[in-house]
């Protein structure tokens, strides 16, 4: 089992589900907890060196450029509404890198095969 890739798809997945989670339940400290566990995962994304790794990367820098905006709007302006739009593009996006992440992973187990 290759632990460098459970850890990466783990943070993936946090994100997306933290994010989810801020949706169920909007306020700052979830939010807060979700912008943090994405940005994790973008830097362990900037390591990755595999077919898909630029979009893996763009994919998780357009979820950070969701939700720290989100976290912001927030604290300073209390927009529920806004911040709960924001962050639904986090979630598009994460969803977006965790199908790259399964389609990478299909491909790796179809080179191991031959």
């Amino acid at each position: 089992m290759d632990w460098g890739k459970v850890i990466y798809i783990f943070f993936s997945l946090m994100s997306l589900t933290t994010t989810a989670g801020f949706i169920y339940e909007p306020n700052a400290i979830a939010l807060f907890i979700a912008a943090g566990v994405n940005v994790i995962s973008t830097i362990l994304k900037l390591g990755v060196k595999n077919l898909l790794a630029a979009e893996l990367l763009a994919s998780s820098l357009v979820a950070d450029l969701h939700l720290i905006p989100a976290f912001m709007v927030l604290t300073f302006t209390d927009n529920v509404a806004l911040t709960i739009s924001l962050a639904i593009g986090a979630i598009v996006a994460n969803i977006f890198s965790v199908a790259l992440a399964l389609i990478e992973s299909a491909k790796s187990q179809d080179k191991e095969e031959f």
